[in-house]
């Protein structure tokens, strides 16, 4: 029996499931547009520990959404992730952000392009089939009137995640379709965990790292007037 702990920090969405064999048996999620992880992450797995009658001590290991997103998020949600596994001397487990996302698109053809949004105009983002297999890396990309052309002339493409309301902006193809209002969660993160664990697929505690795809940049304060 595999008890994993997920925990997805990478956007607005603090989220925290507990899984049993791949299975979710308690999700606890904020979903909102406010940043609220330094106060409700660790309020969320004691919830969800509780709520599940299991105590840490019975969990087998920790995933953690490794990104990309939030430069904060992710410092937040690793660093809780392997504070557990250092404590319980349990393995950690990494999940791309962007692929458990586009888990939650549930279609029998075409692509599946999950985006979390960044500055201005640009995504990070990475496409998959219809069965959740990788067809193009990870990238940061400036979206423009012909991004992701070359799919949506052959397929219907699906765009998921919190880069969507500036994409559909741009886009007006007919092979696209827009799922609004979804940001990654843990929820989809236990079955993808679940395989990694089964596989010993897992990181070296002391020396991972969130996987951030580009250089934090701190934003310069506005001068008071």
């Amino acid at each position: 029996m595999a008890l994993i702990l997920s925990i997805e920090t990478t956007t607005t969405n603090c989220s925290v499931s507990l899984s049993k064999e791949g299975e979710t048996l308690h999700l606890k999620e904020d979903y909102n547009t406010n940043y609220s992880h330094a106060e409700q992450l660790h309020v969320f797995i004691e919830n969800v520990l509780k709520e599940s009658k299991i105590e840490r001590s019975q969990l087998d290991a920790i995933a953690v959404s490794k990104g990309p997103g939030s430069y904060t998020g992710l410092r937040i949600g690793v660093s809780a992730a392997k504070g557990l596994c250092f404590a319980l001397n349990i393995p950690l487990i990494s999940i791309s952000t962007l692929e458990a996302l586009a888990n939650q698109v549930n279609v029998n053809n075409g692509v599946v392009v999950s985006m979390i949004d960044a500055r201005r105009m640009e995504v990070y983002s990475a496409i998959f089939s219809s069965s959740f297999e990788s067809k193009r890396e990870i990238k940061a990309q400036i979206l423009d009137e012909n991004s992701f052309l070359d799919y949506l002339n052959t397929q219907k493409v699906y765009f998921i995640g919190n880069g969507v309301e500036k994409t559909k902006a741009l886009i007006q193809h007919k092979n696209a379709v827009f799922i609004e209002g979804k940001l990654p969660s843990a929820e989809q993160m236990s079955i993808l965990a679940y395989n990694k664990y089964k596989k010993n697929d897992i990181e070296d505690v002391a020396y991972f790292e969130p996987y951030y795809l580009k250089d934090f940049v701190a934003l310069k304060p506005k001068p008071k007037k």
